[in-house]
């Protein structure tokens, strides 16, 4: 899928992007932010745990006439988080927009979800925005403005059809780390706002989910899930990434703390 450059909505801005590769083939929420914040005009930064991955993204990118530095890093690690924050600054002297994707799912209530599954969600899904956010904000600060937009889900306010309370517990936090983000840094300049997506087809739900819905593996899966949206049809990586657009330009500069959900009406529904 290509999307044309539209309006310069983030002309000349500096954008951070984690997770902005694919944890698989095709469009991840990540990697079609990364595209369209460029496609906007932005200079990208873009960050991902596999090499492969980002490189990727950085080459659809300079491609299409875009300005992108790739880097592979752990965001759950302090130290990686420090450095590549520092490589941002050195390259493109300031950072305008962090845009937070990266995240991990795991089904399981709380006697199937063992401890290691635990605390690996709490280190990618919450730490690692908790360590973006420590690392930028200073230089936001200092430039007296900024914008941070990231990625939660609708799994951190409802129960969406399967267990996975590590996954939404760290959802829920997201939402409470960006909040208090929000309020401390209004007076600084700096916004924080969450996107909560839906039920999205992406690369990242196909194997952790296959089983989820019971037998039929995979396309019942994608079934099950486009039938209960009262769009009926899951959304789309596109559906992500222009949400985040919105927050993280211009247009939303009195919007600070929210959390937009995009979800095709799904959370409105009782059951």
């Amino acid at each position: 899928m290509t999307i044309e450059m539209k309006n310069g909505r983030l002309m000349e801005k500096v954008a951070i992007v984690t997770g902005a590769g694919s944890s698989g083939p095709g469009w991840g929420n990540g990697k079609a932010a990364a595209v369209l914040f460029a496609r906007e005009g932005a200079k990208i930064f873009a960050v991902d745990l596999v090499p492969e991955a980002v490189a990727e993204t950085e080459h659809i990118i300079k491609h299409e006439g875009g300005e992108c530095v790739g880097r592979a890093a752990d965001v759950s690690k302090g130290s990686e988080v420090e450095s590549l924050v520092e490589q941002c600054i050195q390259h493109y002297g300031r950072i305008d927009i962090l845009h937070n994707n990266v995240g991990n799912l795991a089904v399981g209530g709380p006697e199937e979800t063992t401890e290691e599954v635990w605390d690996r969600l709490v280190e990618v899904n919450l730490k690692s925005m908790f360590l973006t956010c420590r690392y930028v904000l200073p230089f936001m600060v200092r430039q007296g403005r900024g914008a941070i937009v990231n990625i939660s889900s609708v799994a951190s306010i409802r129960y969406t059809g399967y267990p996975s309370v590590a996954y939404n517990a760290t959802k829920g936090a997201v939402n409470q780390l960006t909040q208090n983000i929000a309020v401390q840094y209004a007076p600084k300049g700096v916004r924080a706002n969450c996107v909560l997506p839906g039920l999205i087809n992406t690369p990242m739900i196909q194997q952790p989910l296959k089983d989820a819905y019971g037998p039929g593996g995979a396309e019942e899966m994608i079934r099950r899930r486009n039938e209960v949206v009262p769009m009926g049809r899951m959304g789309d990586c596109w559906d992500v990434a222009y949400a985040s657009l919105f927050l993280a330009s211009e247009e939303a500069k009195y919007i600070t703390g929210a959390m937009l959900v995009v979800d095709g009406g799904l959370t409105c529904k009782c059951s």
